[in-house]
């Protein structure tokens, strides 16, 4: 598997990580011991990069994370977010940047994750009353201590990406890319390239769409977050739908799946990407990691590109309320 380093830190992962966060909510039933043995069957498999985040099942997610990888040993590589506010089961949020409560979220993820110090740590969103030279001077203080090793930041605008880089160095960006969620591409790719910024993408799948195994007869249970994800709505969903049948076909080609055809396609696009698929279950999991041996070539990609070009996805990536904090371009598209 493909070695990517995080920015100028001292951290490599493999290409291809698993995001931990439907282990604990917004995407249907949950079940802790079956996502325990996903973790270990990642570990096992080489998967280095797990992300997880505070406001992932009100701290659930981090315990159980943590709990699971240190009972399998080894050098996983945890990243972890703070900034989202959120009563327990409400998908309703506030943006907290401020430092009184990045200090404490640290605490509160190392004592949750059973660690001394944080391998990557992300503002998960932007609070637009903190200037962002602010928050990440109280991160680097975080570095300085020892409680973390590299910082992130989640769903940034390329401007605000390069403030922050001037205070301290940011290892990762994190943000939604996919073959259908394209809008990265338009500068804040570019402008982590320029910095030497690693770029991790989170629902590399458009959040199970490319897979496949979404059609306009699924019934979405009342906790899974595409009840109410506007690309999921009826007045979306079959347009997004038809937008997959390049995926389909080619994956029918290629002997595999449209899932894999999409990280293919994603590794692709450079080599300081990382993808970060969910998955609770274990043949997901292993489906997922083989899509690095997944060959497309010049052809296959401008066929896939022509596909789904940048702006084809229709609908809002969030509801309203899940807006709040995003800074990329097009944050609302």
């Amino acid at each position: 598997m493909k070695q990517v380093r995080l920015g100028t830190s001292d951290i490599s992962v493999a290409a291809i990580g698993l995001g931990c966060m439907g282990m604990s909510e917004f995407y249907g039933a949950t079940n802790d011991q079956v996502s325990v043995l996903v973790l270990q069957r990642a570990l096992e498999l080489g998967v280095t990069m797990f992300d997880t985040a505070d406001t992932y099942g009100a701290g659930h997610n981090e315990t159980m994370v943590g709990a699971a990888l240190k009972e399998r040993g080894g050098a996983p590589v945890i990243a972890t977010k703070f900034g989202i506010a959120r009563k327990p089961g409400e998908y309703a949020r506030r943006i907290d940047n401020s430092a009184a409560y990045i200090r404490q979220a640290c605490e509160d993820s190392l004592r949750r994750l059973g660690t001394d110090t944080i391998d990557l740590y992300y503002a998960h969103r932007i609070s637009a009353d903190v200037p962002i030279e602010e928050s990440v001077g109280v991160m680097a203080d975080l570095v300085r201590s020892g409680k973390v090793r590299a910082l992130g930041l989640c769903e940034v605008s390329a401007d605000l990406l390069r403030r922050a880089h001037a205070v301290h160095p940011i290892a990762a960006v994190q943000s939604e890319y996919s073959v259908w969620s394209r809008e990265p591409e338009i500068d804040l790719l570019p402008a982590c390239r320029a910095l030497g910024v690693s770029f991790v993408a989170y629902s590399p799948l458009g959040r199970g769409m490319s897979t496949g195994n979404i059609d306009t007869k699924t019934v979405f249970d009342d906790n899974d977050f595409r009840k109410i994800a506007p690309r999921f709505q009826p007045e979306h969903l079959a347009a997004n739908l038809a937008l997959l049948s390049a995926l389909k076909a080619l994956a029918v080609e290629k002997h595999c799946t449209p899932a894999q055809i999409s990280l293919a396609w994603l590794l692709a696009q450079g080599n300081d990407i990382v993808a970060i698929p969910g998955t609770k279950q274990i043949g997901y999991l292993e489906s997922n990691w083989q899509a690095s041996h997944i060959a497309l070539d010049a052809a296959d990609l401008t066929r896939i590109n022509q596909a789904l070009p940048l702006g084809a996805a229709s609908g809002a990536r969030y509801p309203e309320a899940g807006r709040q904090g995003l800074e990329t371009r097009k944050a609302a598209a």
